[in-house]
Protein backbone atom coordinates (compact mmCIF):
# COMPACT_ATOMS: atom_id res chain seq x y z
CA UNK A 1 0.00 0.00 0.00
CA UNK A 2 0.85 3.75 -0.35
CA UNK A 3 1.06 5.80 2.43
CA UNK A 4 -2.04 7.63 1.25
CA UNK A 5 -3.80 4.41 0.95
CA UNK A 6 -2.41 2.89 4.81
CA UNK A 7 -3.51 6.54 6.22
CA UNK A 8 -7.39 5.60 4.66
CA UNK A 9 -6.95 2.28 5.67
CA UNK A 10 -6.32 3.24 8.93
CA UNK A 11 -10.18 5.65 8.92
CA UNK A 12 -12.13 3.05 7.50
CA UNK A 13 -10.69 0.08 9.93
CA UNK A 14 -9.37 1.99 13.67
CA UNK A 15 -10.35 5.13 12.56
CA UNK A 16 -12.47 4.60 15.43
CA UNK A 17 -10.03 3.94 18.22
CA UNK A 18 -6.69 5.44 16.75
CA UNK A 19 -5.56 7.92 14.35
CA UNK A 20 -2.46 8.78 12.27
CA UNK A 21 -1.57 11.90 9.71
CA UNK A 22 0.32 11.36 7.08
CA UNK A 23 3.07 13.40 8.29
CA UNK A 24 3.20 10.34 10.85
CA UNK A 25 3.36 7.80 8.34
CA UNK A 26 5.55 8.99 5.54
CA UNK A 27 8.38 9.08 7.93
CA UNK A 28 7.73 5.95 9.69
CA UNK A 29 7.71 4.14 6.56
CA UNK A 30 10.92 5.63 5.88
CA UNK A 31 12.48 4.45 8.87
CA UNK A 32 10.86 1.07 8.60
CA UNK A 33 12.30 0.55 5.21
CA UNK A 34 15.86 1.64 6.07
CA UNK A 35 15.64 -0.81 9.16
CA UNK A 36 14.29 -4.43 6.70
CA UNK A 37 10.32 -3.97 8.16
CA UNK A 38 8.46 -3.08 5.04
CA UNK A 39 10.25 -2.97 1.27
CA UNK A 40 9.01 -0.90 -1.20
CA UNK A 41 8.38 -1.43 -4.88
CA UNK A 42 11.51 0.11 -6.77
CA UNK A 43 9.71 1.34 -9.80
CA UNK A 44 7.95 3.96 -8.23
CA UNK A 45 9.09 7.17 -6.22
CA UNK A 46 7.63 9.61 -3.62
CA UNK A 47 4.48 9.59 -2.44
CA UNK A 48 3.28 6.38 -4.78
CA UNK A 49 5.89 3.71 -3.28
CA UNK A 50 3.79 1.09 -2.30
CA UNK A 51 4.95 -0.57 0.82
CA UNK A 52 4.81 -4.24 2.23
CA UNK A 53 5.32 -5.81 5.44
CA UNK A 54 8.14 -8.33 5.42
CA UNK A 55 8.30 -11.01 8.06
CA UNK A 56 10.97 -9.61 10.15
CA UNK A 57 8.15 -6.29 10.24
CA UNK A 58 5.23 -8.84 11.40
CA UNK A 59 7.47 -10.06 14.35
CA UNK A 60 8.24 -6.81 14.88
CA UNK A 61 4.13 -5.59 14.77
CA UNK A 62 3.39 -8.65 16.97
CA UNK A 63 6.25 -7.45 20.09
CA UNK A 64 5.18 -4.06 19.81
CA UNK A 65 1.53 -5.08 20.18
CA UNK A 66 2.56 -7.16 23.31
CA UNK A 67 4.69 -3.80 24.65
CA UNK A 68 2.50 -1.27 24.83
CA UNK A 69 2.07 0.21 27.69
CA UNK A 70 -0.36 1.97 29.92
CA UNK A 71 -2.73 4.69 27.14
CA UNK A 72 -1.64 8.31 28.28
CA UNK A 73 -4.10 10.30 30.79
CA UNK A 74 -7.49 11.10 29.67
CA UNK A 75 -8.31 14.42 28.26
CA UNK A 76 -11.93 15.09 27.80
CA UNK A 77 -13.19 18.49 27.08
CA UNK A 78 -17.25 17.57 28.15
CA UNK A 79 -15.85 16.97 31.22
CA UNK A 80 -13.64 19.63 31.99
CA UNK A 81 -16.20 22.33 30.93
CA UNK A 82 -18.72 20.57 33.44
CA UNK A 83 -16.39 20.50 36.05
CA UNK A 84 -16.39 23.92 35.96
CA UNK A 85 -19.60 24.74 34.91
CA UNK A 86 -20.64 26.74 37.16
CA UNK A 87 -18.32 29.43 35.48
CA UNK A 88 -20.64 28.31 32.31
CA UNK A 89 -23.48 28.12 33.72
CA UNK A 90 -26.46 25.30 33.55
CA UNK A 91 -28.33 26.03 30.71
CA UNK A 92 -24.65 26.18 28.67
CA UNK A 93 -24.03 22.79 30.42
CA UNK A 94 -27.55 21.09 29.67
CA UNK A 95 -26.75 22.06 26.10
CA UNK A 96 -23.32 20.55 25.66
CA UNK A 97 -24.70 17.20 27.13
CA UNK A 98 -27.34 17.42 24.55
CA UNK A 99 -24.89 17.99 21.56
CA UNK A 100 -22.83 15.10 23.14
CA UNK A 101 -25.68 12.79 23.56
CA UNK A 102 -26.13 13.96 19.41
CA UNK A 103 -23.27 12.49 18.59
CA UNK A 104 -22.94 9.42 20.51
CA UNK A 105 -26.20 8.42 18.97
CA UNK A 106 -24.87 9.52 15.31
CA UNK A 107 -21.50 6.91 16.57
CA UNK A 108 -24.15 4.13 17.39
CA UNK A 109 -25.29 4.38 13.55
CA UNK A 110 -22.10 4.40 12.42
CA UNK A 111 -20.76 1.41 14.84
CA UNK A 112 -24.32 -0.66 13.48
CA UNK A 113 -22.95 0.07 10.30
CA UNK A 114 -19.77 -0.84 10.69
CA UNK A 115 -20.67 -4.73 12.47
CA UNK A 116 -22.61 -4.89 9.48
CA UNK A 117 -19.89 -4.25 7.12
CA UNK A 118 -17.24 -6.53 8.82
CA UNK A 119 -20.10 -9.27 8.98
CA UNK A 120 -19.95 -9.18 5.53
CA UNK A 121 -16.40 -9.18 4.50
CA UNK A 122 -15.52 -12.21 2.72
CA UNK A 123 -11.97 -13.69 3.70
CA UNK A 124 -11.86 -12.45 6.28
CA UNK A 125 -13.32 -14.77 8.27
CA UNK A 126 -10.53 -15.50 11.18
CA UNK A 127 -10.60 -11.53 12.21
CA UNK A 128 -14.08 -10.74 12.21
CA UNK A 129 -13.83 -11.87 16.28
CA UNK A 130 -11.36 -9.45 16.47
CA UNK A 131 -12.29 -7.02 15.03
CA UNK A 132 -16.04 -7.12 15.77
CA UNK A 133 -14.70 -6.88 19.32
CA UNK A 134 -13.11 -3.12 19.06
CA UNK A 135 -16.86 -2.18 17.57
CA UNK A 136 -18.55 -3.96 20.38
CA UNK A 137 -16.30 -1.58 22.70
CA UNK A 138 -17.16 1.63 20.79
CA UNK A 139 -20.85 0.99 21.29
CA UNK A 140 -20.98 0.76 24.26
CA UNK A 141 -19.12 3.40 24.92
CA UNK A 142 -21.27 5.54 23.06
CA UNK A 143 -24.84 3.63 24.63
CA UNK A 144 -22.52 4.71 28.14
CA UNK A 145 -22.39 8.16 27.64
CA UNK A 146 -26.29 8.57 26.01
CA UNK A 147 -27.13 6.59 29.57
CA UNK A 148 -24.84 8.90 31.53
CA UNK A 149 -26.84 12.29 29.37
CA UNK A 150 -29.94 10.94 30.06
CA UNK A 151 -29.08 10.94 34.27
CA UNK A 152 -27.56 13.68 34.55
CA UNK A 153 -29.15 16.67 32.43
CA UNK A 154 -31.72 16.84 35.01
CA UNK A 155 -29.57 17.98 37.96
CA UNK A 156 -28.88 21.04 35.67
CA UNK A 157 -31.72 22.90 36.65
CA UNK A 158 -33.50 25.98 34.73
CA UNK A 159 -31.12 29.10 35.71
Amino acid sequence: MTGYEIHQGIEASIGHFWSESYGQIYPVLKDLEAAGLVTADAAASGRGRKFTITEAGRVELRQLLVGLGDPPPPRNTLLLQLFFGRELGPEWCRARIAEARAQAEEQLTHFDALAAEVAAEVGYEEQQVYWSSTIAFGRAMAAALIAWADEVTPTFGVD
